[in-house]
């Protein structure tokens, strides 16, 4: 059965599309079929999965206005081995077009009906706003992962997402739940660091992921060539951190 994942925090900067990106490569990796859907204007996660937005004639706009089947939509990230439904700049506008249109906080997951049967695990990367978009990613899955750094703004940021996810099982997603807060950027050298992380485990227990993702330069690097890091520097510890994350999340869902 295919698990879905919203990949979701408002804040920026936290490894959300970094995650997207090299935890989609990883479970493909492991033999998991995997879709990876770019729910963020700026297309990071798609340029970061070796596909050129701007020359793309279909993305998840088009899906969302009922323009074009999700089927005509997907195409296939070689660069990480897992199928991608992408987005460029054309998603910024689909927030004022859907505001008029029928159950508009559900139109990706009526879309993703069609293709679901297909997957393993079915990934949302949402941008970092609480908006029209990041609802339809929450509506759409059966879970969120919640990455974040460990300093004293994510902890306030976190209760506001928290709180956002509530509303939306109260009113449109009655199944949704936490799958998990993931530790990202993680420097052990950092005592505050340390303090948030023993905060998030204390207050979340174990819905924090065992795995934390360590600051990484192979991490950073690796959008740049439109690779995941694992087909960057395998080796490298941010790699193998997501490597053991998709471990994680596979022996959870088994």
């Amino acid at each position: 059965m295919v698990k879905i994942l919203a990949i979701a925090n408002q804040k920026g900067g936290v490894g959300k599309t970094t995650t997207g990106i090299n935890l989609a490569a990883s479970l493909a990796i492991a033999g998991k079929r995997t879709l990876l859907v770019d729910l963020d204007p700026q297309g990071n996660t798609t340029m970061g999965s070796g596909v050129d937005k701007r020359v793309l004639r279909y993305t998840v706009y088009h899906a969302l206005l009922g323009e074009q089947s999700i089927t005509d939509v997907r195409i296939t990230a070689t660069a990480g081995k897992y199928d991608l439904i992408p987005a460029n700049q054309d998603l910024a506008g689909a927030e004022v077009e859907m505001v008029s249109l029928a159950q508009r906080e559900t139109r990706l997951k009526v879309a993703l009906q069609t293709v679901k049967d297909d997957y393993d695990f079915i990934l949302m990367d949402c941008p970092p706003a609480l908006n029209l978009l990041t609802l339809n990613g929450l509506c759409a899955a059966q879970a969120v992962m919640i990455p974040m750094q460990c300093e004293y703004f994510a902890l306030e940021g976190l209760s506001d997402l928290v709180n956002t996810i509530k509303r939306v099982r109260a009113n449109f997603n009655p199944t949704l739940k936490i799958e998990g807060l993931l530790r990202t950027m993680f420097d052990p050298r950092n005592v505050l660091a340390k303090q948030v992380s023993d905060q998030l485990q204390q207050h979340f227990g174990d819905k924090v992921y065992r795995t934390v993702i360590p600051r990484n330069i192979r991490l950073a690097e690796a959008p740049g060539f439109g690779v995941p890091a694992l087909f960057h520097d395998k080796f490298s510890k941010g790699a193998q951190a997501y490597l053991a994350l998709a471990k994680e999340i596979m022996e959870a869902a088994a």
